[in-house]
């Protein structure tokens, strides 16, 4: 196979999968793994893959890059919504329940708005926000902060509050998951307040769409073995599955636009 070919192979599958490695590359392709890892050097120079130990990913933004909530929330809805409504059949009457910030806990909280009743802590104006407005059955306690581009409190008052508290379960959104990063965020003061909230939870549940996978911000959250459970969507490339399925302490895949989940143990 030309070199030319070989690289458009390449290319296609690192769009497919978001992470790949050379071992599974020089299969795939017939070739030796230093013709792979030459390949992937190329490929890296040219900017159309980003070379990582053992393998190539999609090209990433800044490590400190934020979107906004409002740039976010519109995109993926639906994957979102289905990860959400398969946490909001994890909710019990009664129950302390964490919501960090993010848009997909943001789509849980308008779930879970109508009840059942419970304590929520958020440290998240957006989510607060869902459960002032109207008649919802549920307390809301708001930590203090510093505002980040994507609406977190974050900072010593959030992390502080969070030491108080005691969760049944703690819904953990993020900016990245990856195989060596873990889960991560651009934020270094939100990385400090999520750690926090898990530390006050009995449970923790990561939610966090296809499009996560791969991504790494500047600061790690936790590592993948540290959740009990990660909530994607079907979206999630077989790598990540493999990946997920050994270090996540149990992995949960939604079809868009569903609520049925495919429950895979981890």
């Amino acid at each position: 196979m030309l070199a030319a070919a070989r690289h458009s192979a390449i290319i296609a599958e690192v769009q497919r999968e978001r992470i790949v490695r050379v071992a599974d590359l020089a299969r795939m392709l017939g070739v030796s793994l230093m013709t792979v890892r030459r390949d992937i050097d190329a490929l890296d120079a040219a900017g159309a893959v980003e070379k990582i130990h053992g393998g190539a990913k999609l090209p990433g933004g800044a490590s400190t890059h934020e979107p906004g909530f409002e740039l976010k929330v519109t995109q993926l809805q639906e994957e979102k919504a289905a990860i959400a409504q398969e946490a909001a059949a994890q909710v019990r009457e009664g129950m302390a329940v964490g919501l960090s910030a993010g848009t997909t806990t943001w789509a849980l909280a308008r779930l879970l708005y109508a009840g059942p009743r419970i304590t929520v802590v958020t440290n998240s104006v957006r989510i607060a926000d869902v459960f002032h407005q109207g008649s919802s059955p549920s307390a809301v306690i708001l930590t203090g902060g510093e505002r980040t581009p994507s609406d977190a409190l974050v900072g010593p008052l959030a992390t502080s509050a969070l030491k108080q508290l005691h969760l049944d379960v703690l819904f953990l959104g993020v900016h990245g998951v990856d195989a060596h990063a873990g889960f991560t965020t651009p934020n270094v003061l939100e990385a400090e307040t999520d750690r926090a909230f898990m530390a006050a939870a009995r449970r923790v549940v990561v939610l966090a769409d296809h499009t996560k996978w791969g991504t790494s911000g500047i600061s790690t959250i936790a590592g993948l073995e540290e959740a009990d459970e990660l909530i994607s969507d079907e979206g999630l490339p077989g790598e990540a599955r493999r990946i997920l399925r050994e270090r996540v302490g149990r992995l949960r895949l939604v079809p868009a636009g569903s609520s049925v989940a495919a429950a895979e143990a981890g």
